[in-house]
């Protein structure tokens, strides 16, 4: 019961369904070659550096299991450099952006015109529940309520979404 119950959220997370079958890409005729470098994993420096940037209760975060959360997450978003915009916008840069603010995504007025800037204060509230912080939110993503998991995962995505250095 409880895997279908998981299943049966995940499918909920996201406000539109995933593209047919015919609208996916080509699988690439060549075999993958080895990640670029703006997809590699960041270095300890910058680790290290990504999260001194965040409030104090961030930089002891379990990023493992920031990751482990962020699989919640990545039917809808992407958080790669130059990543596409799918269900939900990318989040490379999200730190310090203001919402609503990825051209040509498809926002909600109520995200079109929020007046704040997504930092781990707002990410948190978001996380927690995106229908409190804006009303009529097209993301139908129900929450994450245990404030540990949004602390590894804010921090989690402060390190996987900013460029090194």
């Amino acid at each position: 019961m409880a895997t279908a119950l998981a299943a049966a959220w995940l499918l909920t997370a996201c406000s539109r369904p995933a593209p047919a079958a015919s609208d996916q890409p080509a699988a690439p005729s060549e075999p993958a070659s080895a990640p670029s470098p703006a997809a590699a994993a960041p270095s300890d420096a910058a680790k290290k550096t990504a999260l001194a940037s965040l409030p104090a209760a961030y930089q002891s975060a379990d990023l493992d299991n920031g990751q482990a959360k962020f699989a919640l997450c990545k039917s809808c978003h992407t958080i790669a450099a130059g990543g596409p915009t799918m269900t939900g916008p990318n989040l490379w840069g999200v730190f310090g952006r203001k919402a609503g603010s990825v051209p040509g995504f498809a926002y909600s007025d109520g995200l079109k015109g929020a007046a704040f800037t997504w930092n781990a204060a707002h990410l948190d509230q978001w996380i927690t529940n995106p229908r409190a912080v804006v009303p009529g939110t097209k993301m139908t993503y129900i929450g994450m309520q245990s404030a540990k998991d949004r602390t590894d995962l804010i921090a989690y995505l402060k390190v996987a979404t900013s460029a090194p250095g």
